[in-house]
């Protein structure tokens, strides 16, 4: 049993990490463009509220923006001055053939050019490197920032939220969406810059070189684009398609085999494997698909691009041949027209991305603006003395609540607990049991009306100092992955190995414990499987007394285990119990007809109150759960 506390998890083993889905980056040449993007509602609110986050490093930005200038302008300038190299080479040569007297290559020259260009390099890679190390430095602490608010924000937020979402939507937008944001920032952002700032430089080079030269390299971009697009919305289809048929061959998978037992129990190992070669051969067909129309893309631009390069040569000979530019000057155009097009296609790549981060960008920033639960008491209201005289007791004054507040579930609730009663809560599913356990917790706002515990109103109260008043025992246990030892000392911070022991010796637990392998050491799988369901019980029985609470809330916790597993969970519960308030919700009736008081709920309203006896002397709605339940010669015997 945990010790209470603000979203412990009321039951099972919380959340179960899923695979992901098939949501990864599309696959072949085409990179992140080929894969369909999840686009923003509000794509320039969004962007403007993501950039508020990079603000207060914007001196870092601003020298990230000035190294990426700098490092792409040296590299951008280097086939201009090997061009000069090639240039005095080629007049050397050709002097030499032509026998000029004195005529020799000027190799100090080259060399000296070679140096320049070694040094033009290094400083390159290093103004890149630097602008790494920083864009890192920035993306992390901004990501960090970023999770540390969500976080504090998942605190803050109240039980509704989590009860209205599936686990894997919220660990989507905690975990996958987040880390969308982190990549873009660090890798995309940069790449961006270096984009923008490589093309401009190139354009700017080549029209240095010969304006007729670049008209014809600009002619292919329309070709390139008209190309990209038809390839594009095509894979794309098959991209959503392969997505679709992985997701649910995911899904089979973590089915079959969380099922195993019954799926061989049943004998349906054959169907489990057809169905699995079904839909992987239809993940076969989309994936094969998805790359094959997607790889074209590459060897289509290519072929524009080489068309483009051979006019770029053939126009360009032409102008050596005629004096206009020199064959240095023709090598450097060469290489700005191969740089051409890569900045193009980064930036087109880049800018679908963004699609998806500003989607998942809007996703968390949805989260951080969800309505919170009303703020804490800034100081805690309780009066020591009041709570002394009043310990135990919890009294419901007119209380009314609603999920939706337009169609309330309690209207004008009223029940008055005495110190040391067990209140047994019954009646149909949807009665309101489990309701009326979460206002207690104020893991949900009462619409009107009071809670009290001790005397004091619950709203008086830290939800903190509030919870830590109650012990749970579930139904459905919650058990962490390690060892027995700690999932025990989960009730009680700085819990010593004889407190540890105590507490497992008065829920008979320390019997079973010590015949496993590893006794308190035994670690426990993710699933707690190894381990019985009637043992699991014990152990979150044995966290509870641990925690020593002054209230329990008790769900059935016997419905599940055989019967002398059942045995030693009632005696453990009766040691729980003795001396303290207890709200037991009930499923089988036999185990409450020692209860103090019996609540019998129906629509949100407690219709009955008494003991057991009472209730069934007066012949009302507990009288016809009870005998739906048992025989004629139960009821008598009752």
């Amino acid at each position: 049993m945990s010790k209470p506390m603000s979203g412990a998890p009321a039951g099972g083993r919380g959340p179960r990490r899923g695979h992901g889905g098939p949501g990864g980056h599309g696959g072949g040449p085409g990179g992140p463009m080929m894969r369909p993007t999840e686009k923003a509602k509000d794509f320039k609110g969004t962007m403007k509220r993501l950039i508020r986050y990079l603000k207060p490093h914007q001196y870092r930005l601003f020298s990230v923006f000035l190294l990426a200038i700098v490092s792409t302008v040296f590299s951008i300038y280097s086939p201009k001055i090997m061009g000069k190299a090639t240039t005095r080479l080629f007049e050397g040569l050709m002097a030499k053939l032509s026998k000029v007297p004195g005529a020799k290559v000027d190799f100090d020259y080259v060399g000296n050019i070679m140096l320049i260009l070694i040094g033009l390099y290094i400083l390159s890679a290093l103004f890149s490197y630097l602008m790494q190390y920083i864009m890192a430095g920035v993306a992390q602490r901004t990501v960090y920032d970023l999770r540390q608010e969500v976080n504090d924000k998942l605190n803050r937020l109240p039980l509704k939220y989590f009860d209205g979402r599936t686990h894997g939507e919220i660990l989507s937008r905690v975990t996958n969406d987040i880390d969308n944001i982190s990549n873009t920032l660090q890798q995309s952002l940069t790449q961006l810059i270096t984009s923008i700032v490589t093309l401009i430089g190139v354009i700017v080079m080549m029209l240095t070189i010969s304006p007729w030269l670049t008209l014809i390299a600009i002619v292919t971009i329309p070709g390139s684009a008209f190309i990209t697009k038809i390839v594009a919305s095509k894979s794309q289809g098959y991209f959503k398609s392969q997505q679709t048929v992985l997701g649910e061959l995911n899904g089979h998978v973590e089915e079959m085999y969380t099922g195993h037992k019954i799926v061989k129990a049943f004998g349906r190992e054959q169907e489990s494997l057809d169905h699995f070669n079904e839909v992987n051969e239809k993940l076969y067909e989309s994936g094969w698909r998805a790359q094959f129309v997607s790889g074209l893309i590459m060897p289509l631009l290519s072929f524009v691009n080489n068309i483009g390069y051979v006019a770029i040569c053939v126009v360009g000979g032409i102008f050596v041949t005629h004096g206009r530019i020199t064959i240095g000057d023709i090598q450097a155009f060469f290489q700005y027209s191969r740089m051409f097009t890569q900045p193009i296609v980064q930036t087109a790549n880049i800018a679908n991305i963004l699609q998806s981060t500003v989607a998942s960008a809007e996703r968390v920033f949805e989260l951080l603006d969800e309505q919170e639960q009303i703020p804490e008491v800034v100081a805690s209201l309780v009066n020591e003395e009041q709570e002394v005289v009043h310990a135990g007791e919890v009294h419901f004054e007119h209380v009314q609540f609603g999920y939706d507040p337009e169609k309330p579930l309690i209207k004008d609730m009223n029940i008055d607990v005495k110190p040391g009663q067990t209140v047994a809560i019954v009646g149909p599913t949807g009665a309101g049991k489990t309701t009326l356990v979460n206002l207690l917790m104020r893991f949900y706002e009462i619409g009107n009306g009071r809670i009290s515990v001790n005397g004091v109103d619950i709203r008086d109260m830290k939800r903190g100092d509030l919870r830590t008043k109650f012990g749970m025992v579930l139904q459905d246990t919650w058990l962490f992955n390690g060892t027995i030892r700690d999932n025990i000392a989960y009730g009680k911070e700085g819990a010593t190995e004889q407190e540890i022991i105590r507490a497992s010796k008065a829920a008979f637990a320390d019997h079973f414990i010590r015949t496993l392998p590893d006794g308190y050491n035994t670690i426990l799988n993710e699933e707690a499987s190894n381990i019985s369901q009637g043992q699991k019980q014990l152990l979150t029985i044995a966290r509870a007394i641990l925690a020593n609470p002054s209230f329990l809330i008790l769900d059935e916790a016997t419905s599940s285990v055989d019967t002398r597993t059942e045995m030693h969970i009632q005696q453990a519960m009766v040691a729980l119990m003795e001396g303290r308030t207890s709200f037991v919700i009930a499923h089988r009736l036999s185990t409450i007809r020692d209860a103090d008081l019996i609540l019998v709920m129906k629509e949100g309203s407690v219709i009955e109150q008494g003991t057991h006896k009472q209730l069934l002397a007066d012949g009302g709605f507990y009288a016809d759960l009870y005998n739906s339940q048992f025989s004629e010669a139960e009821v008598v015997a009752g």
